[in-house]
């Protein structure tokens, strides 16, 4: 908290465990280190500090990027995001399952977020169904383009057994639906008690028929 408060630390390259470029935008930012650590890390039972730390961390605008910092790089003690120790335990134990929308639209706006496993997932689904290729999955992700390439892969066999369970028509014969004929340049079927055109023979043009103009 002591850093938080004095540090004005500039936007880095590193992922959201890293990142402190929000320390500025904080409440608690600019307040003498001795008052922070006494309100934001009060002993358990000193309700009335606890309240006042809830209060100014309501009027906070990163509330919510203190509370990933503090999931994040695993602090447990004090009172980060609004919420104590004992409120922020059933977050920490269900970190690796959690699954933020918000952090997926962060990271196809461009930020660099630390995602969870579920949320990883979902990224790689939707860069298929986005098209993304290989490289640009691998360095958005930081990994190989080995791993980047598997990935993508296993998404487009999910893909693939999904619409097959749900009965979704594939590509290619939507393909090769457009290929054939349409139905006006195909002959009419003839109904019950009409008798087929016969066909005439064509006629023929003498030899010593007048040539056009073009000619």
């Amino acid at each position: 908290m002591r850093h938080i408060t004095t540090h004005d630390a500039p936007a880095t390259g590193l992922r959201a465990i890293g990142d402190t470029s929000w320390h500025t935008y904080g409440v608690c930012h600019g307040m003498d280190p001795e008052d922070a650590d006494a309100v934001f890390f009060p002993l358990p039972r000193d309700h009335e500090a606890i309240a006042e730390a809830k209060e100014l961390c309501g009027l906070c605008p990163v509330r919510r990027d203190c509370l990933d910092f503090a999931l994040e790089n695993v602090l447990r003690e004090g009172i980060w995001g609004g919420l104590t120790e004992a409120e922020r335990r059933p977050w920490h134990d269900g970190l690796p399952q959690r699954l933020d929308y918000d952090r997926v639209v962060a990271f196809f706006n461009g930020r660099d977020v630390h995602l969870t496993e579920a949320e990883r997932q979902v990224v790689i689904d939707h860069a298929y169904v986005r098209g993304w290729r290989t490289d640009r999955l691998a360095c958005a992700l930081q990994i190989s383009h080995k791993h980047a390439r598997d990935l993508l892969r296993q998404a487009a066999n999910k893909v693939f057994d999904r619409d097959r369970n749900l009965g979704v028509p594939r590509r290619g014969n939507n393909k090769r639906r457009k290929q054939t004929a349409p139905a006006g340049d195909r002959p009419a079927a003839a109904g019950p008690g009409t008798k087929p055109p016969v066909p005439r023979p064509a006629k023929s043009v003498p030899a010593t028929a007048p040539l056009g103009k073009a000619a």
